[in-house]
């Protein structure tokens, strides 16, 4: 009788011969390959953050507008309530999406904290500098408060609202029709108007509302396009080495939180071990109050002096003492705002 049973050794040598013969090939092909994925999804993020994270707030802010379009705005079709009505719904969650953004960014707190303590640096900056900084920092802040007009306009409901109880609009809109128009304006959103022709300008309040969302936007991405092209052509540095001062600029920030965590840790360990042997800790060189406020303070660009952080500036000071506050030729570069916007993850922070 023939023994068809496979042998466990020929089986075991003819997967070391598939392995040999195709290195990538795991025993467990399914190993690895969803932390491959992730990774590759994770460097696509790190690669484009800002543009993934404006496009990220655009989206949550236009899905919250049409919840509260839909589920919580409802026009009161009062002559006296539809205008302060509708704006608040239409304006208010703009500026505060638009107060958040100066919240949430850290450039905010850079140029702010210290800048008014006694015995601090005694100004923020030049005029025009802070000016520069002020104009980046709203530009940046005002993309989740402009998508929140557009989306609603687009919606026409807020507008409706407000427009139909404006006196200024009724005069115009109710030449030739009803004489009651006036009256019955306000009662448009709600389809309660008794007047047909009156009724009927519910129709073009939305269009006057969806016209003015479309112009808003192609408004925007037309200063948006304009404002990019000039800050590209007045950059001081070429496109390559602008990518480079980006790779530098994260590669800084990482090391300089993997530092910052290690001397902490160090230093918190020694001084807990001390308190509990009751002894005297070992000394530390910590960078003094004034060191962590110069490499604190916005970067400032300088033909004469290729430096590509603040940090960098310090470290390659003349003489000790020397101070790193603004010099002449240096000036605030749109083009170089990354440079104060820490923060940056990567991979390896996992």
């Amino acid at each position: 009788m023939i023994d068809l049973t496979p042998d466990p050794a020929d089986d075991s040598r003819s997967r070391a011969a598939k392995r040999q013969k195709h290195p990538g090939l795991s025993t467990a092909p399914w190993a690895g390959r969803p932390m491959e994925k992730f990774r590759a999804v994770l460097d696509l993020h790190l690669k484009h953050h800002s543009t993934l994270g404006y496009c990220l707030v655009t989206l949550l802010t236009a899905g919250c507008e049409r919840i509260f379009s839909t589920a919580v705005f409802q026009c009161p079709c009062s002559a006296t309530w539809n205008l302060p009505y509708g704006l608040v719904f239409l304006l208010v969650p703009a500026l505060a999406l638009f107060l958040l953004g100066y919240v949430l960014s850290s450039r905010t707190w850079r140029l702010l904290t210290g800048c008014c303590a006694p015995g601090a640096r005694t100004a923020c900056g030049a005029g025009l500098r802070v000016t520069l900084v002020c104009a980046q920092l709203s530009a940046a802040a005002a993309v989740a408060p402009l998508t929140w007009v557009s989306v609603a306009l687009l919606g026409g409901a807020f507008y409706e609202c407000a427009a139909s109880g404006s006196p200024v609009l009724a005069r115009r809109l109710c030449l030739g029709r009803d004489p009651d128009c006036a009256v019955q304006l306000p009662l448009v959103p709600c389809q309660q108007a008794k007047a047909p022709d009156v009724q009927d300008l519910r129709k073009e309040l939305i269009a006057q509302s969806q016209v003015t969302g479309w112009v808003l936007i192609a408004v925007v991405i037309v200063v948006l396009l304009i404002c990019t092209s000039v800050s590209r052509c007045l950059s001081p540095v070429s496109f390559l080495q602008l990518k480079f001062w980006k790779i530098y600029v994260e590669q800084e920030q990482e090391i300089l939180k993997a530092q910052a965590t290690e001397h902490a840790t160090e230093l918190a360990r020694e001084n807990i071990k001390c308190f509990f042997e009751c002894s005297h800790p070992k000394e530390y060189n910590i960078p003094s109050i004034k060191d962590w406020q110069q490499i604190s303070s916005l970067y400032t660009f300088n033909p004469k002096e290729q430096y590509y952080s603040t940090l960098h500036k310090y470290v390659n000071r003349k003489e000790k003492t020397q101070s790193i506050g603004s010099s002449e030729g240096d000036a605030v570069v749109p083009v170089l705002g990354f440079v104060d916007s820490p923060g940056i993850k990567s991979t390896t922070d996992l």
